[in-house]
């Protein structure tokens, strides 16, 4: 049976204001769109780039209610990225263009000290118990209660240091600083239902399935949607200074299918209350693999993770997409026991939440992808082209 198109935008699609980005051949180029009563309506008379129109003062006005030429129905596009790219016709892309994409890890400090017992107690269920009885008699009883770089997550690292069980990852799971780092550079993300790619070199390695926000050059959030944080366990694994060759690569970033503008049907506290699901499709071997994260056990809250990025510090005239991080770390065997889980190329990784829709992608190597020739230079080429 053909995937229904409905089941990849959000449950309320109806009053969701929905961006995009889409390839015109006949224009020569990206365009930014709306989603407006199901059809897709181009917004380039509005803003030349998703960066010029989430600055627009006027943005919610224009996505309710700007004149654009329409495209067709958001059903065809959606059906057509997951058939495979067609040069002669609309292309759906990444909902981001000259923004910088950020990325935050560690920042489910619940999943992570869990495995840091589980890591201490040496696979034995007992001794488990006992380490998180004593912890939480040196914390108190409830975990979820632990807030980065407080008084009780400095109590937590002693321990931790007592134990001699400290990591670069515990400091930013624990200590006052976020872990921000950049994921992938402006122009370079990939959209629903194109493939991710894999470094050559890594053989264990896994999707994170995150929420992402989207920051204005006026350091305002002003949307979400979803992405896949392509994580090589094995390369970051091996030193935390491997972390630019873990994480990016081509076609290692996918975002989309489209950023959701705030409103009155949709805020920051939708967003912390997201449960963002994951389903992991074998084409190979007939593997299935389901998890689920839940905001609500985020550590730091998403406008905390914002300020570790911008502010007097550091500013983005361009804005960003912040990756808010995830809980969920797939250890399902695939294969041999005890061998845990890593992709097969072929994998068909689904990443939902009901408020967002659903961006399907499918994973293949990056050296076996067209290569990422369409960066900033090329889109203001085309942007002269377009003005003349």
């Amino acid at each position: 049976m053909p995937p229904n198109p409905a089941d990849f935008l959000p449950a309320d699609a109806e009053r969701a204001l929905l961006l995009g980005r889409v390839w015109r051949p006949d224009a020569g180029g990206p365009v930014p769109v709306v989603v407006r009563h199901g059809q897709v309506l181009d917004l380039s008379a509005h803003a030349s780039t998703m960066a010029e129109l989430l600055d627009h003062p006027s943005l919610l006005g224009i996505a309710r209610h700007g004149i654009g030429e329409a495209l067709g129905p958001v059903s065809e596009l959606l059906d057509n990225a997951l058939a495979g790219p067609d040069p002669a016709g609309l292309q759906l892309l990444a909902p981001c263009d000259l923004q910088a994409i950020k990325a935050c890890g560690v920042t489910f400090a619940v999943s992570l000290l869990e495995r840091v017992i589980e890591a201490q107690a040496g696979g034995d269920p007992a001794r488990a118990q006992a380490l998180r009885a004593e912890l939480h008699a040196s914390i108190g009883s409830d975990l979820s209660a632990i807030r980065p770089g407080s008084d009780a997550a400095q109590r937590l690292k002693a321990e931790f240091v007592a134990r001699g069980a400290w990591s670069p990852y515990l400091e930013v799971g624990l200590g006052p600083d976020a872990e921000v780092f950049t994921k992938a550079q402006p122009m370079s993300a990939v959209g629903f239902g194109a493939a991710v790619g894999l470094h050559p070199d890594s053989h264990w390695n896994n999707p994170e399935p995150e929420v992402v926000l989207a920051v204005n050059g006026r350091a305002e959030v002003v949307g979400a949607t979803l992405g896949n944080d392509v994580n090589l366990r094995d390369i970051e694994g091996r030193s935390a200074l491997l972390l630019g060759k873990a994480k990016d690569n081509n076609a290692s970033c996918a975002i989309g299918p489209f950023i959701r503008l705030f409103d009155a049907h949709f805020t920051l506290d939708t967003v912390r209350q997201a449960e963002v699901s994951l389903a992991i499709e074998g084409a190979d071997d007939g593997f299935r693999l389901d998890g689920i994260s839940r905001m609500a056990q985020i550590s730091r809250d998403p406008l905390e993770l914002v300020a570790h990025a911008c502010g007097p510090h550091h500013q983005y005239p361009d804005g960003f997409m912040l990756f808010l991080g995830t809980m969920f770390s797939p250890i399902q065997d695939r294969g041999a026991p005890g061998a845990g889980f890593t992709h097969h190329l072929g994998d068909r990784v689904s990443i939902a939440s009901s408020a967002l829709g659903a961006l399907i992608n499918t994973v293949q190597r990056s050296d076996a992808l067209p290569p990422w020739t369409y960066g900033v230079g090329a889109l203001l080429r085309h942007l002269q082209v377009r003005a003349q």
